[in-house]
C-alpha cells in the first residue's frame, strides 16, 4: 500500500514510518526541510516537501496514496505569534484533509491527542465520552488540538477519517525531546531537584504506532480512540527512573502555587519583555494542576489494543539517551 505520513520526523510520527516500512508498505514522507526526517536516515522511504498551509502541495502529496497519516501537529506551550498554532493545527488539519478526499484517498487516520478530551472532576480517569467544550481547554495548544479534533471529526460524517487520541508516548528516538522525553534528560543530569503534584498516562510509543495501524482495520470513523496505558503520579514516574538508572529520585515536592507564581513572573520577563520563549511555560503548569489520567477501555474492547510494559519503554528512552549525547555520563 502506498501511504502518507505528515509529521514523520517527530516521535510518533517516525516510529509510525519504521513500522509501516517493516510491513512492506510504500511510504512517503511531508516535510517541511529534509533537515525535519534526519532521525530516519537509516530507513528507505521518499520524501515530499511541502507545508500544512499549502494546498497545492498537499494535493501533490497525497496523489496516488491509499492511507494518509496525520501526525504532524504545532505543539508549543508559547509562541509569539499564537495563530500560528491555529493556522497549522486547525486550518492545516482541514486543507490536508480536502486534498485527501479531492484526490481520492481511500482513508486518513488522524492523530488526536488526549489534550482534546475531557478530564472528570471527581477524579476518575477521562475517556472519549467525557463532557468537554473549548472553553475547558487550558491554553492555544490544547485549544487548537481540540478545533481540529472537530475538524477531522466533522470529515468523517461524509468521509473515512479514523481518529486516535494517544496520551504520553514514551520511548527511543525522542529527539527533540518532548515535555516527557525532557524529563528524562532532566533527571539523568541531575537537573531535576524538585516536583509538582501532577500525574500523566504513560505509553510505549511502539504501542500508540499498533494503535494508528488498527484505527482503519478495526474501528469506526469519526470515533475516537484513547492510546494509553498507565496512570502514574510525576513521582511515581520518578521512582521508576530512580529504579532503573539507580539514581536518587527528588523529595522535594513544590505547592502549586509557589510554582504558578514562579511561572507567571518569568513568563512575564522571558516572555513578555525579552520575548524569548519561557523556561516554564505557564500554560503547562496550569494543565499540570489536573492529573492527566485516561482509560483505554475503548480502543481494548473495539481495537483489540494491546500495550506493553512502560518500564521497558522508559529503559528504552534512557538506554537511547545515553547512546545518543544527552546526557553527562
Amino acid at each position: 500500500m502506498q501511504v502518507l505520513v505528515t509529521g514523520g520526523g517527530g516521535f510518533v510520527g517516525s516510529h509510525l514510518v519504521r513500522a509501516l516500512l517493516a510491513r512492506g508498505h510504500q511510504v512517503r514522507v511531508l516535510a517541511r526541510s529534509p533537515k525535519s526526517v534526519e532521525i530516519l536516515r537509516d530507513q528507505s522511504f521518499e520524501t515530499v516537501l511541502g507545508d500544512l498551509k499549502d494546498r497545492d502541495s498537499l494535493n501533490a502529496a497525497v496523489q496516488g496514496c491509499e492511507r494518509v497519516f496525520h501526525c504532524a501537529a504545532d505543539y508549543r506551550l508559547w509562541s509569539l505569534n499564537y495563530r500560528e498554532l491555529y493556522e497549522n493545527n486547525v486550518d492545516g488539519t482541514e486543507n490536508l484533509l480536502k486534498a485527501c478526499k479531492e484526490q481520492g484517498v481511500q482513508d486518513v487516520v488522524y492523530t488526536s491527542s488526549v489534550a482534546a478530551v475531557g478530564i472528570p472532576k471527581n477524579g476518575k480517569p477521562g475517556t472519549e465520552t467525557t463532557p468537554v467544550t473549548l472553553d475547558d481547554m487550558i491554553g492555544h495548544y490544547k485549544r487548537s488540538k481540540f478545533l481540529a479534533q472537530q475538524v477531522a471529526q466533522d470529515f468523517a460524517r461524509h468521509y473515512p477519517v479514523y481518529l486516535v487520541n494517544p496520551s504520553t508516548p514514551i520511548g527511543s528516538h525522542d529527539w527533540k525531546p518532548t515535555a516527557t522525553g525532557k524529563i528524562i534528560v532532566d533527571f539523568l543530569n541531575g537537573k531535576m531537584p524538585a516536583f509538582v503534584d501532577t500525574g500523566l498516562n504513560l505509553v510505549a510509543v511502539e504501542d500508540v504506532v499498533e494503535g494508528h495501524l488498527l484505527a482503519p482495520e478495526k474501528g469506526q470513523p469519526g470515533r475516537l480512540y484513547i492510546l494509553g496505558n498507565e496512570n502514574l503520579t510525576l513521582e511515581q514516574i520518578l521512582q521508576k527512573l530512580a529504579a532503573l538508572t539507580q539514581k536518587k529520585a527528588p523529595k522535594v515536592k513544590l505547592p502549586y502555587g509557589f510554582v504558578y507564581g514562579l511561572a507567571w513572573a518569568e513568563n512575564l520577563v522571558t516572555g513578555g519583555l525579552l520575548k524569548r520563549e519561557p523556561f516554564i511555560p505557564l500554560e503547562g503548569v496550569k494543565m499540570a494542576r489536573k492529573r492527566m489520567w485516561f482509560s483505554n477501555e475503548r480502543a481494548v474492547q473495539e481495537l483489540g489494543f494491546q500495550t506493553t510494559s512502560v518500564d521497558q519503554a522508559l529503559q528504552r528512552a534512557i538506554d537511547w539517551y545515553r547512546g545518543n549525547g544527552y546526557t553527562r555520563q
